[in-house]
C-alpha cells in the first residue's frame, strides 16, 4: 500500500504537472504541430479509466498525457516494461517523474501481478498501448487483450484514442522528431464499456476497430496515409520520403506485452 501512495500523492501530482505541462508540453509544441480533436467526448469521464492508442513513436505517451484535460491526466499512470525501464535508476526515475510509470513484467514471473487492478481500484487511470510495442512500419498490430480484460474485471471504461502522424514525425529508430515541425493529430473517442457477455478478445477487437476508424477518418481529412495503406505496404515509416514501397512489405510489428510499454 505504501508503495502505491506515490501514484496518488498530491505533491508528486503537482511535480508531474510542472514537468509535463511546462517542460514536456513546451518541448513537444516547439518541435511538432499538435492538433487535438473531440476532447469534449471526455467531459463526463471521471474516476478510473484506461486510455489506449495506436503506438508507433516515442512521442506517443507524451502526446497523450499533454493532450488530456488536466483533471484526467493528473494521476494518469503509464505501464512500462520492467525489464527495460526499471533496469536502472537512470531510466526508472525519469519515467516515474514524467509518466507516473508502473512496471509491467514481461518475463511471466508474476512479479507485480495485480498492480494494474490495484491502481484502478485507487482511482488511478492507466495509459496502455495494447499493441505491446511500437510499430516499425506504421501498420497497427493486433490488440492484445490485457487492457480489455482489465476494463471488464474492474468495471472501468476504455478511452480509444488515435494518433495520426506521430510515427512519421519520429519513427522507431530515431531519437528526435523530423525538422519542420511535422503535424500530429490526437483524436479522442467516446469511452467504451464492455457489452453484456462480451469477452476480452471481442472487446479488444472492438476497441481496435474504433481506433482504426478514428485514425483513418482523420488521416483522409488531413491528407495522410491510412492504417490500411501502411498494412498493405504502400507506405512505410522507415522510408524518410514516405514514398511507396513494395506491397510485399508485411507485418514487422513486434508484440511483447499484454499491457504495453511507454513510448
Amino acid at each position: 500500500m505504501k508503495r502505491r501512495k506515490r501514484y496518488t500523492s498530491p505533491a508528486l501530482a503537482t511535480a508531474r504537472f510542472v514537468t509535463q505541462q511546462i517542460l514536456l508540453r513546451t518541448v513537444l509544441r516547439s518541435v511538432t504541430k499538435v492538433k487535438i480533436h473531440d476532447r469534449k467526448r471526455l467531459d463526463l469521464l471521471h474516476g478510473a479509466f484506461i486510455l489506449v492508442s495506436n503506438h508507433s513513436s516515442h512521442l506517443d505517451a507524451p502526446l497523450l498525457i499533454t493532450s488530456l484535460p488536466r483533471r484526467l491526466s493528473r494521476l494518469l499512470a503509464t505501464g512500462v516494461a520492467m525489464d527495460y525501464f526499471y533496469s536502472s535508476r537512470s531510466r526508472s526515475l525519469p519515467t516515474a517523474l514524467f509518466f507516473n510509470s508502473y512496471p509491467i513484467d514481461r518475463s511471466g514471473s508474476g512479479k507485480h501481478r495485480g498492480l494494474s487492478s490495484q491502481l484502478l481500484n485507487d482511482d488511478v487511470p492507466l495509459l496502455i498501448f495494447p499493441e505491446g510495442t511500437r510499430s516499425k512500419t506504421g501498420k497497427m498490430g493486433r490488440f492484445l487483450p490485457g487492457a480489455a480484460s482489465l476494463a471488464i474485471s474492474n468495471n472501468v471504461p476504455i478511452v480509444p484514442t488515435a494518433l495520426v502522424g506521430a510515427g512519421a514525425a519520429m519513427p522507431r529508430g530515431t531519437n528526435w522528431p523530423k525538422r519542420g515541425r511535422p503535424r500530429i493529430d490526437v483524436v479522442f473517442g467516446a469511452p467504451l464499456w464492455p457489452r453484456p457477455g462480451e469477452n476480452a478478445r471481442q472487446f479488444s477487437n472492438r476497441i481496435r476497430a474504433s481506433v482504426q476508424t478514428m485514425h483513418d477518418a482523420m488521416a483522409l481529412k488531413v491528407g495522410k496515409p491510412t492504417l490500411g495503406a501502411y498494412a498493405r505496404g504502400e507506405v512505410s515509416l522507415q522510408d524518410p520520403a514516405g514514398a511507396p514501397v513494395p506491397s510485399a512489405g508485411t507485418d514487422r510489428t513486434d508484440q511483447k506485452s499484454d499491457s504495453g510499454e511507454v513510448a
